[in-house]
């Protein structure tokens, strides 16, 4: 906290990043999302940015996030169905498999509103290969509605405290 504080004018660049940071595959699985709340709630404290600000900076790091792991889960796909693991409970993963791409899109939604799996939904949607276009579009508007509950929370925080 107190190097937050004593680096405010970072403030603006730790949104996306720290909004990247916990969607991507692999670094959000230990990145809380409570970090990139005080940031936000810092940066619109100290009149820094503005709520609207604040929702697309954190828009824009989520969506680079999430189509991060999907096309690292896109590429890698091929190599994770011949590794020897995946190759032994074939068909418990064709059935997951399966159950992903039936609930793709709802998974985008429940995948970007629930911490413990933001960062892996994507990537796992790329290896099933769910289509590039329906996962854009389906990310972009499941991004902007946790963007818009993120400015919520930092308002909701403003006037509580």
């Amino acid at each position: 906290m107190s190097w937050i504080d004593a680096n405010l004018h970072l403030t603006l660049y730790l949104i996306p990043l720290f909004a990247f940071a916990e969607a991507c595959i692999g670094i959000g699985l230990f990145v809380s999302g409570v970090f990139l709340v005080v940031i936000c709630s810092l940066a619109f404290d100290q009149q820094l940015a503005s709520l609207p600000l604040i929702t697309l900076l954190a828009f824009v790091g989520a969506l680079l996030g999430d189509h991060v792991g999907y096309y690292i889960g896109k590429s890698f796909g091929p190599h994770f169905h011949r590794m020897s693991i995946v190759q032994k409970r074939r068909e418990a993963i064709s059935k997951a498999e399966d159950m992903i791409k039936r609930y793709g899109p709802f998974a985008v939604f429940v995948g970007r509103f629930i911490p413990a799996i933001r960062s892996l939904i994507p990537a796992l949607l790329g290896i099933t290969n769910f289509a590039k276009v329906k996962f854009s579009l389906l990310d972009s508007l499941a991004c902007f509605l946790w963007s818009l509950a993120l400015a919520s929370i930092v308002a909701g925080l403003e006037i509580i405290f």
